[in-house]
């Protein structure tokens, strides 16, 4: 194994340990200092800045006029409604409860894969996709009852998210192959922004940037440049170098890195308020999607 693999899934180890400790750094914010919309306002804000800032200094391409419709879409699912939902998911519900049902991902992208695509569902896949959407429809249903912080509209937002990101990927999959991965989420996040900026004029006006504290920005800063700008290009330098369902099996360590940090929060910084996000139907659910995922990802058996 050569030193640019050895790279590559440290790079997608880095991501996905950055994404699985957002979950719950992006809620320790919310609503308090700042709330679900005014922070995604300023997450594109500031996103767009940087890629753009990162294309106009890297990546000197164009696009062609007829690929903007595409464009659009992938703003209105990857950045808008996928960030909307996703904030405000997670305002409301569990990060484990989060971190698990975001690994039905690669089970979203099959099935939008299927009816826009075309690509052909084998046996295999199907039993992956009815167990995995098994546990991660058994967990959001048992938001409703669970103690802790979970809840059921907090589950279903976040499956909503894990949805139009779902569907993003599914429409991106042909720009991805014609322009520059920058080029792509530059313009991604600025469409996003335009979907958004009329839903948050009001929730950036309500926020008291005056209430904020260094733990706030520091919050904030690691949602913008950790979450977003880093992970993204962790992810696109180690697809140089890997296969997609080898990148897309490292999400499995996310709700790991949530239970850390959730216990980390419950048990030694003693915040009350998770010390039953964690408990055996939770792990079993979690372990029933993964199990479905992996059944969808194994490559079937070629003949001798």
């Amino acid at each position: 194994m050569n030193s640019n693999i050895y790279k590559a899934h440290f790079a997608l180890l880095g991501a996905n340990v950055i994404f699985g400790a957002n979950y719950i750094i992006a809620k320790g914010i919310m609503p308090d200092k700042v709330g679900p919309t005014a922070f995604v306002f300023i997450r594109l804000v500031c996103c767009v800045v940087l890629f753009w800032g990162f294309k106009f200094l890297f990546v000197k391409e164009k696009v062609k006029s007829k690929d903007f419709l595409r464009l659009i879409l992938c703003g209105l699912f990857g950045a808008a409604g996928n960030m909307l939902f996703f904030f405000h998911g997670i305002n409301l519900t569990s990060p484990v409860d989060a971190s698990i049902i975001m690994t039905v991902t690669p089970v979203i992208v099959l099935v939008f894969s299927f009816f826009i695509l075309k690509e052909r569902i084998t046996k295999n896949k199907l039993i992956g996709i009815a167990i995995a959407g098994t546990g991660a429809v058994f967990l959001i249903v048992y938001g409703n009852k669970a103690a802790g912080t979970s809840s059921f509209l907090g589950n279903l937002f976040v499956f909503l998210n894990a949805t139009c990101y779902g569907l993003y990927l599914v429409i991106a999959k042909v720009l991805m192959k014609k322009y520059h991965a920058i080029t792509v989420i530059s313009w991604v996040f600025l469409f996003g922004l335009m979907f958004v900026l009329p839903f948050s004029i009001q929730p950036i006006l309500d926020v008291d940037f005056k209430m904020f504290t260094t733990s706030t920005y520091l919050a904030i800063g690691y949602v913008v440049l950790f979450t977003t700008f880093f992970a993204y290009l962790f992810n696109i330098y180690a697809l140089n170098y890997l296969s997609p369902s080898i990148s897309s099996s490292y999400i499995y360590l996310q709700p790991v890195v949530s239970f850390v940090m959730v216990s980390i929060y419950a048990y030694v910084l003693l915040q009350n308020e998770y010390a039953q996000d964690i408990n055996l139907i939770k792990l079993i659910s979690c372990i029933v999607v993964i199990i479905g995922v992996y059944i969808i990802s194994k490559p079937p058996k070629t003949l001798a």
